[in-house]
């Protein structure tokens, strides 16, 4: 590769078919003048937000009622209401696909091959959405599923949304309190489960965990379980209350589906972000402001066509899983695959890219980097000719994995580094199908998206580290947290520094080609994976051990990533050998999940704490990676901070 040359850029013929190059077109007649950028179409689409909003509901089509109104009170965030008359189903817009073509691939590991045509899936929403009717389900109620990446879990969440219910989802391989600490909040009325799920090759039954499970949720009305193993008829036999999705469903008969129109505000998903304390935050998404969001990033970012195969590895614990789902908006297939991506070999994902024809490759950075390491090298072993964009969330993609997808994977391909959050259920900065691709660079900001780099005094930055803020709002902000009346915790986790700005809590870097570059977080939320998580939940585990007398835990970028380290102050007369830490990381895994389990386990002496108590998590981060601590005066042992400079035990 060429130094200070782009990895790639397109091709003329790429360019004009683009679909941004024809939205571009339409914006600068709504605009009055001719757009010869991206950066000039995306100044337009923050200036003047009513009429980019209302041009994009045109552009892809949005069915429903629009109104009178594009934008109230849109000064305040949060508090903006974008399209407040307009009335909208989710589901109806997921589901306007017809025909007998794949609306669904799933691959289950190398254990499970299944297909599912747009007529299937809307028999399956037709008979889910009669089920969930028969048992009193209404507007607002909760239905929440512990499930694999599967077509009944797609069916069962656009059921929901097609009565205006709202979906909320993990993934089957967290633990009792870690899906309690979700769900319990929420109280939902029907609770979906598979009877386990495939991993590595190996079956992992969840029967008990779902018994457990359901007796601390009060509300519910059914429990439906999914067949994957092929024992959920056994595993019903032992849960009052539970039926199989089968079992369930055979009384009703497809019929033409029924789609309640609702508000643009409507409440859609509840999904989670952990903090560092208290359990974990239920963020609620809007149905309008999703589906808006998502096709913006799906049809001008993402680039795809209808026909289109869009795949994700995601889990349904992650939002890049609900991202992956609205692609059905834009009439694409969607490629589902559940399990470990190295199971059997490093190469399934590209063998299923193969096999499918897959257009939008979708992963995390940590895969590309471990595909690199493990020495693959898919350009030579697979034709990937359908490929037309890799893209990797995450955490950051590190300049050599840029260098590495056009060497190793494929070279005429659109690399796009995305990054947002649960927070958004979307991306601040993603791809930009019509602009070149920089080794390490995320290429720009979202369409709609008034992002940018503010210093601590709130001044922006033209370079260097500062905080990613968001200045004015956008339809995808959350309407709320859950069991928040007044608004406190949604506000004091986002508009807290800086007042009427949403900052995100990832540190973030302009370049000199006008993309982005992330640096990981700059708040105590751990992001090991690209799936973020809180602290809160590893120390109710860790501290439930009575060898254990406290505990802290960071985020340590190492190898291109972020892994967990967890320091523990033991109790009197305990050492930490290697029996001690399994039964930690064993207490952590089964009772949070494998993504909170710590890469290292470092025992230390004393923690350092504030004189209100508090442990202090940014300021051992700080000293762990070489930075100066601020606010030292704040802390009631400063001289504990020593304690963790320059351990043995992170250098490898």
């Amino acid at each position: 590769m060429v130094e200070n040359a782009p990895l790639w850029t397109p091709s003329a013929e790429r360019m004009a078919s683009a679909p941004l190059t024809a939205f571009m077109a339409l914006a600068s007649e709504r605009a009055g003048r001719p757009f010869a950028s991206y950066a000039q179409l995306h100044r337009w689409s923050v200036e003047d937000r009513e009429n980019f909003w209302d041009l994009l509901w045109d552009f892809c089509g949005v069915i429903g009622e629009k109104g009178g109104r594009l934008l109230a009170d849109g000064d305040r965030m949060p508090g903006a209401r974008f399209f407040p008359d307009a009335r909208l189903n989710f589901g109806e817009n997921l589901l306007r696909e017809a025909g007998k073509g794949d609306a669904l691939v799933f691959w289950g590991e190398d254990k499970v091959k299944r297909r599912m045509s747009w007529d299937e899936l809307r028999s399956q929403v037709s008979r889910l959405q009669q089920l969930f009717l028969s048992l009193g389900v209404k507007e607002g109620d909760r239905i929440a599923a512990m499930m694999p990446n599967m077509p009944e879990t797609i069916a069962a969440m656009l059921a929901t949304a097609s009565i205006g219910a709202v979906w909320s989802s993990c993934s089957p391989d967290f633990g009792e309190q870690g899906v309690l600490d979700r769900f319990g909040q929420i109280e939902p009325v029907v609770f979906i489960a598979p009877d386990g799920y495939w991993y590595n090759g190996k079956q992992n039954d969840v029967t008990s965990k779902v018994q457990a499970v359901m007796a601390k949720l009060p509300t519910l009305r059914k429990t439906i379980i999914v067949d994957y193993l092929g024992t959920a008829a056994q595993a019903v036999t032992a849960m009052d209350g539970a039926e199989t999705f089968d079992q369930a469903l055979a009384p009703f008969e497809a019929r033409p589906l029924t789609f309640v129109p609702l508000p643009f505000a409507h409440p859609l998903y509840i999904l989670f972000s952990s903090g560092t304390t208290g359990i974990p935050k239920c963020i609620v998404h809007s149905a309008g402001g999703t589906l808006l969001q998502h096709l913006k990033e799906h049809r001008l970012h993402a680039g795809l066509f209808e026909g289109d195969r869009l795949f994700y590895f995601t889990t349904c614990g992650w939002m890049m899983w609900n991202w992956l789902v609205s692609g059905l908006a834009s009439g694409v297939t969607l490629l589902l695959y559940d399990g470990s991506p190295f199971h059997p070999s490093g190469n399934v994902l590209f063998d299923f890219a193969d096999a499918e024809r897959m257009t939008y490759f979708g992963t995390s950075a940590k895969f590309i980097d471990s595909v690199r390491k493990a020495g693959l090298r898919p350009i030579d072993t697979h034709s990937l000719a359908t490929v037309r964009t890799v893209s990797s969330t995450g955490s950051p993609l590190s300049p050599e994995d840029f260098v590495f997808v056009y060497e190793g994977i494929r070279q005429d391909v659109h690399l796009a580094s995305i990054s947002g959050g649960t927070d958004i259920v979307s991306c601040f900065v993603l791809g930009v199908p019509t602009e070149p691709v920089w080794s390490g660079e995320i290429q720009g900001p979202g369409l709609g998206m008034a992002v940018d780099v503010w210093d601590d005094d709130g001044r922006h930055m033209e370079s260097g580290k500062g905080e990613l803020v968001c200045t004015r709002a956008f339809p995808a902000m959350p309407i709320g947290f859950w069991n928040d009346p007044d608004g406190a915790k949604y506000r004091a986790a986002y508009f807290e520094r800086f007042d009427n700005v949403w900052c995100h809590g990832d540190f973030a870097e302009w370049t000199e080609h006008g993309g982005l570059v992330i640096h990981g977080r700059s708040d105590a939320t751990l992001n090991p994976g690209g799936v973020r998580i809180g602290t809160a939940e590893i120390y109710n585990q860790v501290e439930q051990l009575p060898e254990i007398a406290e505990a802290l835990c960071i985020g340590q970028d190492f190898d291109g990533d972020v892994r967990v380290v967890l320091f523990v102050r033991l109790a009197g007369g305990v050492a930490l050998d290697p029996e001690l830490e399994t039964r930690i990381r064993a207490k952590i895994r089964s009772g949070a999940s494998p993504r909170h389990v710590p890469a290292r386990i470092v025992a230390v002496a004393d923690i350092p704490r504030t004189k209100s108590g508090k442990i202090t998590e940014l300021a051992v981060r700080d000293i762990v990676h070489g930075r100066e601590v601020k606010n030292r005066e704040a802390l009631a042992n400063p001289e504990a901070l020593e304690l963790f400079r320059d351990l043995e035990e992170l250098k490898s």
